[in-house]
C-alpha cells in the first residue's frame, strides 16, 4: 500500500492568512516569544531577503520599510489549526502517522485505474476550502521515498503540490535533482562526506556500495537506503508514543529579582502542566523546577530543583505545593532571571495508579479529586483558559512574556471570533 506524506506549506503564516484575508498575497513573519527571532516567514517574505532565526531587533527597520506585515506566535491557534488539518486527513485516508504539528504520513489503497493523482488533488481542494491551507502531497513506497516525493511536489511548479514516485516511469531522473543534503535523515556531517566521495544526490546515494555505507552510517544508513530502493523499512507509528516528560517554560517579559514574581510565574507554569498531564491521562512521579539569567550576563546563574511525590498525581494542589516549595531552592537575590520552567517527569497512565502501602486517601477522596479537576478543566475550556485558577498567580502578570503583534485565537475563543459586518 502506496503511503503519503502530506504536510502543509508555510503553516504559521498560512494559519494566520487563514484566519485574517488582508494577510493573503502580501509578505509575513511570525516571531517567537517575546518578539525576539523570526520563526517563520512566507514565500513573498523570503523573496524580501528575510529569513528564519533573524534577530527582530535588527531588521525591524528594514521590516517596516519594505511593508512586511507581522504576527507574534500563536501557539493556540496553530495546535488547534493542526488538529483540524489531521482530523481532515485521516477522514480520507486509511491509516495515519501524525509527524510534527503540520505534517503526516499517510496510507492510501489505489483506485481502480492505480492513479491517486485525483484523490491527491480532491483532499488539497478539501484542505483548502475547509481551513484555508495550501498543503503538498508526496507518495512513494516507503516514508522515505513519500519525504522525496514531498519535496519534489513543493520545489517542481509544475507538479502544483502533488508527486507520485512510485508510478512514475523516470525515478532516477527525479532522483538525480534531489541533492544529497535534502534527503531525510542525512545530516550536515555526512553530506559533506558524501560530496567529498562523489555522491552528491539521491541516486548517488541509492546505488552506493552498501558496505561502504554500513561502514560510515551503520544500519541506519542501509535502512535509509532500502527504503529508497522502495523496500519498507520504517514503518508507520498509528499509535502515539506515551510522553516520558512534559515541560511548560517560557522567558519573561522583562528580567525579574524578586521571589514574588518568580513564584507567579511557576505556580502559571505548575498549573498549565498539570492540565497538561491530564488531558495526556498521565500521573507525574517527579518535578523539576528551573531559572536561569540571560546567557550575556557577566555572572551566569542557573539552577534546578527536583521533588519526587509520595504517590503519582495530576491533581494542581499537590503538584502545585511541591513546585512553591522548591521556588524558594531555586531563587538567589540580586540575579536578573530572564525564564523558568516546569518538568513533569516520569509519567505513568493514570488507569494504572500505585497507592501507599499505608493509603493516604480514600478511594472516595480520589474520586472526588478528579471531579474537581475534571470540572476546572471543563470550565476553562468553555469559557476559556484561566477562567478558574488559583489565586497564587496573581492577576496582573506583567512578567509574561511580550506579545505585542498577536493574533486573534478565532478558532477557541468565542470572544475573539471574527464579525462579518453587512
Amino acid at each position: 500500500m502506496p503511503i503519503a506524506l502530506i504536510d502543509s506549506n508555510n503553516f504559521y503564516t498560512s494559519c494566520e492568512q487563514s484566519l485574517d484575508p488582508s494577510l493573503i498575497d502580501r509578505p509575513l513573519i511570525v516571531l517567537s516569544n517575546n518578539d525576539s527571532c523570526v520563526i517563520a516567514c512566507n514565500a513573498q517574505a523570503k523573496a524580501l531577503g528575510i529569513s528564519r532565526g533573524e534577530v527582530y531587533f535588527k531588521i525591524h527597520r528594514k521590516v517596516k520599510e519594505l511593508g512586511i506585515q507581522v504576527r507574534s506566535s500563536n501557539y493556540a491557534l496553530y495546535a488547534d489549526m493542526s488538529q483540524r488539518l489531521m482530523q481532515t486527513i485521516e477522514a480520507n485516508c486509511e491509516e495515519l502517522e501524525v509527524y510534527s504539528i503540520d505534517e503526516a504520513f499517510a496510507k492510501i489503497n489505489y483506485s481502480i485505474d492505480h492513479e491517486l493523482h485525483s484523490w491527491a488533488r480532491r483532499l488539497r481542494e478539501i484542505t483548502y476550502q475547509r481551513l484555508g491551507l495550501a498543503i503538498a502531497i508526496g507518495i512513494g513506497a516507503t516514508k522515505s521515498q513519500a519525504k522525496l516525493a514531498n519535496y519534489l511536489a513543493k520545489t517542481t511548479t509544475s507538479h502544483a503540490g502533488v508527486f507520485d514516485l512510485k508510478s512514475t516511469k523516470d525515478q532516477d531522473h527525479w532522483y538525480q535533482q534531489i541533492a544529497i543534503e535534502n534527503i531525510w535523515g542525512i545530516g550536515h556531517k555526512f553530506a559533506y562526506w558524501c560530496r567529498m566521495n562523489g555522491i552528491r544526490n539521491a541516486k548517488h546515494f541509492r546505488d552506493m556500495s552498501s558496505n561502504k555505507l554500513k561502514k560510515k552510517l551503520g544500519i541506519t544508513g542501509l535502512r535509509l537506503q532500502h527504503e529508497l530502493h522502495g523496500k519498507q523499512c520504517l514503518h508507520l507509528s498509528v499509535k502515539a508514543k506515551p510522553k516520558q516528560e512534559t515541560c511548560v517554560s517560557k522567558s519573561f517579559k522583562y528580567p525579574i529579582s524578586n521571589i514574588e514574581e518568580l513564584r507567579q510565574a511557576i505556580a502559571s507554569y505548575t498549573i498549565r502542566a498539570s492540565e497538561k498531564l491530564r488531558a495526556q491521562k498521565q500521573h507525574a512521579t517527579a518535578i523539576t523546577i528551573f531559572t536561569r539569567t540571560s546567557f550575556y550576563t557577566p555572572i551566569f546563574y542557573s539552577q534546578s530543583a527536583t521533588q519526587r511525590l509520595t504517590i503519582a498525581s495530576s491533581d494542581t494542589r499537590v503538584l502545585l505545593q511541591a513546585a512553591l516549595n522548591l521556588t524558594a531552592e531555586i531563587f538567589r537575590p540580586n540575579h536578573l532571571l530572564v525564564k523558568a520552567g516546569v518538568i513533569m517527569q516520569g509519567l505513568l497512565n493514570e488507569e494504572y495508579l500505585q497507592l501507599h502501602l499505608l493509603p493516604e486517601e480514600k478511594h472516595t477522596q480520589i474520586a472526588a479529586t478528579e471531579s474537581l479537576m475534571e470540572t476546572i478543566d471543563n470550565l476553562n475550556k468553555r469559557y476559556g483558559r484561566n477562567t478558574v485558577t488559583w489565586a497564587i498567580c496573581g492577576i496582573n502578570q506583567n512578567w509574561e512574556m511580550s506579545r505585542k503583534y498577536l493574533s486573534a485565537a478565532a478558532t477557541t475563543c468565542l470572544k475573539e471570533i471574527p464579525i462579518v459586518k453587512t
